[in-house]
């Protein structure tokens, strides 16, 4: 199931809100997306919105980034939904409008498919794993070339240990 948001919302409503990144942060990231070349003029960025403090964190940034940024580029973003209980992305839905950024809602039974599908993995592993599957399917049906995605270092330390512990592997997201 996809949901796309269209509401309209006058400039004024779009901005009230909007949150400025301190220069501590926005310094780092501007030298960093230019030294490696993270954005070209014409892409189209989709960004992965859980809405924890890293992913919300990180659409402030590139919104930011779009306003002000000498690179022009198109930005949206996708939620997927695992269906499990205590799931509500609708909130995330309401800020991408307040912030105008096109939203997408992507729903699956993670714990579904994981009783189908899953050999030897972690839930953890296996789960995120079909998240990106979705939200590299959602860029290509949505024409976008560019996938956002708020992980850190900390992340890949983190799923190293899980691999190593839960799977017997020594593996961690690729970067």
């Amino acid at each position: 199931m996809t949901d796309v948001t269209e509401k309209k919302l006058t400039k004024k409503e779009r901005t009230k809100d909007w949150i400025k990144p301190p220069k501590a942060i926005m310094k780092p990231v501007g030298r960093a997306m230019a030294q490696y070349k993270m954005l070209r003029d014409g892409d189209r960025v989709l960004l992965g919105l859980s809405g924890g403090k890293d992913s919300m964190a990180l659409l402030v940034i590139l919104k930011h980034l779009q306003r002000h940024a000498p690179v022009k580029f198109e930005l949206a973003a996708c939620t997927i939904d695992p269906e499990i209980p205590g799931f509500d992305p609708s909130p995330l839905k309401a800020w991408c409008a307040k912030m105008d950024v096109p939203y997408f809602y992507e729903s699956e039974d993670m714990v579904g498919m994981a009783d189908q599908h899953m050999k030897g993995d972690s839930f953890c592993s296996f789960c995120a794993r079909q998240k990106r599957g979705i939200l590299y399917s959602t860029c290509r049906r949505e024409g976008y070339n560019v996938l956002a995605l708020a992980q850190h270092l900390d992340d890949l330390a983190e799923s190293f240990i899980m691999s190593a512990f839960n799977a017997g592997q020594l593996r961690t997201m690729k970067a």
